[in-house]
């Protein structure tokens, strides 16, 4: 079913309760896990909550503090490959949660649709949470829910299907969800990052798979933007204020720190 549609079955057979926690089938997660994301929905500052990700088999290394969104297009796992003990990071707001491990208030998902089937597997949480901020709603890093990681363990860390899904659907968040000033402003540069995406992808051997992906993403542009006029419509977040929630900057970037 993928990643999507999964989890969107489990959300219609999970009961009335307020909050849905994800966790994957390689992520697994401290005693405490639970205890400290519920812990965290008592303040009024945050909707949906993200984790402490280290690498299963490495947890002196972290997995990830929480995903950014850049201003092109491009999204990553925060603080992916950094040594857990040279990053102390306090509760505070990141862009989107990844959804191997987080949590959300069920009426919020129902609100939104919840994920986009039609991602199957990679950035719908990135596009979800979009979703989520457009109508006003915040996500917060909770660095004591931690939980170790496989990452990429069904999958495969840059195998043909993450990299198809991947480069797709990159396109379908920024078209669908970016606001219109932001959406003409970056334009450019999102086409520059999607070119460069190609170019790292042949790079490694799989100009084949991101050239497919880039030209199945514009063919499923009509259904995308159909749901672009949707989501814009339940907008109702500042684009200036959304903004400030995105990386920017070619720094960033490179770095993705």
């Amino acid at each position: 079913m993928g990643f999507a549609a999964g989890n969107n079955l489990g959300l219609l057979h999970a009961g009335r309760v307020p909050w849905i926690a994800l966790l994957n089938p390689d992520a697994y997660a401290a005693p405490n896990w639970l205890e400290q994301l519920i812990a965290a929905t008592a303040t009024d500052n945050f909707d949906f909550f993200g984790c402490h990700m280290r690498l299963a088999d490495m947890p002196e290394v972290l997995d990830g503090t929480g995903d950014m969104y850049h201003v092109s297009g491009v999204a990553w796992r925060r603080d992916h490959g950094v040594r857990a003990s040279d990053c102390i990071r306090d509760m505070e707001e990141i862009f989107a949660p990844c959804a191997a491990a987080a949590m959300y208030r069920r009426s919020d998902l129902e609100a939104v649709g919840g994920f986009d089937e039609s991602y199957f597997c990679y950035f719908e949480d990135v596009d979800l949470a979009f979703r989520l901020r457009l109508r006003g709603l915040r996500c917060a890093y909770i660095p004591t829910a931690i939980v170790d990681h496989v990452s990429s363990g069904i999958s495969g860390r840059r195998s043909d299907f993450s990299t198809y899904h991947g480069q797709r659907n990159m396109i379908w968040t920024y078209v669908k969800n970016m606001p219109a000033p932001l959406f003409w402003i970056y334009l450019p540069l999102h086409l520059c990052a999607n070119a460069l995406g190609v170019v790292v992808c042949a790079v490694r051997g799989q100009f084949g798979v991101a050239l497919r992906a880039k030209l199945d993403a514009i063919h499923g542009l009509p259904n995308v933007l159909r749901k672009r006029r949707l989501v814009q419509a339940e907008a109702r977040v500042n684009w200036r204020d959304l903004r400030a929630t995105m990386a920017t900057g070619l720094y960033s970037l490179w770095h993705r720190s």
